[in-house]
Parts: C-alpha cells; sequence; structure tokens
C-alpha cells in the first residue's frame, strides 16, 4: 500500500435531520497501512429557517416540483461555499503558520433515496438524490471539492449507503476488540468492526429511524424543533402494542446490507401503521413509543454482531448521543455497554463529517473509498466526483 502526503481537508455533512451543517478540519496522511488524522477545527452551522422549509418540503413527492429541487441544489451549494470561507478563515487563523484547506469533500444534502425497487410504493429504479452543487464551492471558494459519493455506489451495484463504514474501519478499529460504532441521526446506522481489523469482516447497515420520528413528532405536536435530551418521552407511556405494530415493518427483518431514509421512516408511517384505527395518542406516550423503538431497533442490530455474552463494545455519536431517555433505554436494551463518542474523548459529530473527509481524500487520489460488503457494490471502487477551480 502506497503512502499517501499529508493534505488539511474539509469534511461538509448536512444528515437526515435536516437542521443544518456540521464540519471538521482535519490533517490526513496515509504511511504505510496506517491512515494517520488530526482534527484541526470543527463547526456547526443551523439551515436557515426559509432554507429549512424548503427543503422538508421537498422530501414529500406531493409537495415537491422541478423548480424547487433546481434552486435548492443551488441554495444549499452556496450555503456550503459559505460554510467553507468560514472554516477558511478560521484554519488560517488558528494556525498563521499555514493551515490552508486544501480540499473539501461534501455530503450533499439527501432529500430522496430509494435502494431497493419496491413497486408498492412506486419506486422502480435504485437511484439517489443529493443537492448541494460543489461547482459552487469550488469556484466561490478556490478550493478542490469531491462530492457525489452516493452516486458512484450505486453505479457499482452498490445502495449508496452506508458509506461512513469505509472510515470507520480506518479510524476505529482497535486490535483484539470488535467494535460496533452507531451513529445516530435522522436514521441510526451501525458498523461492526471484527476483532482482528480484517476490512473483509466489516458490516454496516441502516438500523432504521433515528431521531427523525422524534424530531417530526415534537415538530408537530409539540411545536418544538426536538424533544430536547427526551425529556417529553421520559414522561409518556410507551404502547406496548403500537410498539409490536411498528416493529413488525418488512424493513426491520430485511437482510443486510440495507438503507433507508425519511422518505420510508416518517411520523406518518409511524400513526398510520403503530395506531392504525386513527385512535388519539398523547404527545408524550408518542415520544416515549417512538423513543423506544429506535432504542429497540438499534440494540437489536448491535445484537446481530455482538450477541449476548460476547466481549465488545458499543460507541454512540450523533445526536442521538445527546438524547438521554435514548442512550437510556438502549442501554436497556443492549447486554452490552454503551459509550459515547463524548465519553472517549471524541466530538460526537465528528464521526460522519470526519468520514466525509477521509473518503475525500482517497478519492483525491486515486484510492477505493467504499467497502462493498457494506453497501453491496460488485467492487472496490473510487466514489465521488472532483471539481478543481
Amino acid at each position: 500500500m502506497t503512502d499517501l502526503p499529508p493534505m488539511v481537508v474539509l469534511g461538509v455533512m448536512s444528515g437526515t435531520s435536516l437542521d443544518g451543517v456540521d464540519t471538521v478540519t482535519v490533517r490526513l496522511e496515509r504511511s504505510g497501512e496506517r491512515l494517520r488524522w488530526e482534527v484541526l477545527g470543527r463547526s456547526a452551522h443551523d439551515y436557515p429557517l426559509e432554507l429549512r422549509g424548503r427543503l422538508r418540503e421537498a422530501l414529500d413527492p406531493q409537495r415537491s416540483n422541478v423548480v424547487l429541487i433546481t434552486e435548492l441544489h443551488q441554495l444549499v451549494g452556496q450555503f456550503y461555499a459559505q460554510v467553507t470561507a468560514a472554516a477558511q478563515a478560521a484554519a488560517v487563523a488558528a494556525e498563521p503558520a499555514g493551515a490552508k484547506i486544501e480540499l473539501v469533500a461534501l455530503s450533499g444534502q439527501t432529500v430522496y433515496h430509494i435502494p431497493r425497487p419496491d413497486p408498492q410504493r412506486g419506486w422502480s429504479v435504485k437511484s439517489t438524490l443529493q443537492l448541494g452543487e460543489a461547482a459552487v464551492v469550488t469556484q466561490s471558494c478556490r478550493v478542490p471539492t469531491v462530492a457525489e459519493f452516493r452516486q458512484s455506489d450505486i453505479a457499482a451495484g452498490g445502495q449508496g449507503a452506508p458509506l461512513v463504514s469505509f472510515s470507520d474501519h480506518l479510524l476505529y478499529s482497535r486490535p483484539g476488540v470488535a467494535r460496533a460504532v452507531l451513529n445516530i441521526g435522522g436514521i441510526a446506522n451501525l458498523t461492526y468492526l471484527p476483532a482482528d481489523g480484517d476490512p473483509a469482516g466489516v458490516r454496516a447497515f441502516d438500523s432504521g429511524p433515528g431521531n427523525c420520528l422524534l424530531d417530526e413528532a415534537a415538530q408537530r405536536f409539540l411545536g418544538l424543533e426536538r424533544d430536547e435530551a427526551g425529556g417529553v418521552a421520559a414522561g409518556g407511556r410507551v404502547d406496548e402494542q403500537a410498539l409490536a405494530r411498528l416493529l413488525a415493518d418488512p424493513y426491520f427483518h430485511l437482510p443486510t446490507p440495507k438503507t433507508t431514509g425519511r422518505e420510508y421512516f416518517h411520523l406518518d408511517w409511524a400513526l398510520e401503521r403503530g395506531w392504525p384505527t386513527g385512535e388519539e395518542v398523547s404527545p408524550a406516550d408518542l415520544l416515549a413509543t417512538l423513543t423506544r423503538l429506535t432504542a429497540v431497533t438499534v440494540a437489536r442490530a448491535v445484537e446481530q454482531y455482538l450477541p449476548t455474552g460476547a466481549t465488545g463494545e458499543v460507541l454512540v455519536a450523533g445526536g442521538g448521543a445527546r438524547n438521554a431517555e435514548l442512550m437510556a433505554g438502549l442501554q436497556t436494551a443492549l447486554s452490552l455497554p454503551a459509550m459515547t463518542f463524548a465519553e472517549l474523548g471524541y466530538d460526537d459529530k465528528d464521526r460522519e463529517t470526519l468520514a466525509m473527509a477521509v473518503m475525500g481524500y482517497m478519492a483525491y487520489h486515486g484510492e477505493p473509498n467504499v467497502l462493498p460488503a457494506a453497501t453491496g457494490a460488485r467492487y472496490p471502487l473510487v466514489a465521488g466526483k472532483l471539481c478543481r477551480p
């Protein structure tokens, strides 16, 4: 394996929660088989309310249209450019000797993801769409930019997700210890890292809803962006019959690799499946039940690879790591201790932003940056499209 030179990369991540953009500025270098990394800075930027509202509109096939999608592609690209410019200024200010950002890697804002044909849902072609034109960042900030990683994976026969398994393996594998690395964002995903460190043994998939149902319920019934720390859910009662109906959804029983998104798991799905007769449910009971749904489905996903009695570690990142009620439910459902990234000295948002930076770094140097065992791609591939100034 050839060495790769050091490079300062900005990873830019906008997830399925639609709340905004997280960045990490990181110095990466591959020496031998090891990827060395040093975080130089990080930031978080909320979407403006108008942009957030238009993105939520774009998620709904009944409300979306080609004009909206076209304009959002530019508007999200412009927001990425603003975020990149701020990171460039911060990098120079923090290290005047020359921490210049040399590459930007964009996740893109996913607005629709079709990982498999499903005639019942009107899905006939495996496809995906991420908004945020990379050329806007390149031309505004005069820096090479890599984007559209999911499109490359789908073209190679994969499902376009989960992509973070590649960097999880490089950054978080620990010799002799099996690890399950979780990200509980809008959608929850898991990467299993085997104790022997063999990349062929890495497995990754989306377990199902993370925070997306909780956030939608808080927005619709409480007028809040989220149920902060799970406080409302903690005061509710889990509806066990509704939970059983939700857990019977076919997605939870699909074999891996598998991936999903908010076009599948949304609040109307939960209400229609969990409470099919339309009976009223209090916001607190609804949030308690949906919080338990995330905890149980994530725990079941972990225990596919780290069964009861196994020796290993569970690491939790993403917004769900800051939801005390969700973390308590997850710990109850698991037979292994669950630790947040913060407890290990990491920032809980770093996992996905670092993944973008690592994938961009590899793509820039023409190196494979996807694990086929995780996404279902036919072969290792160099995912992403590069824009040069």
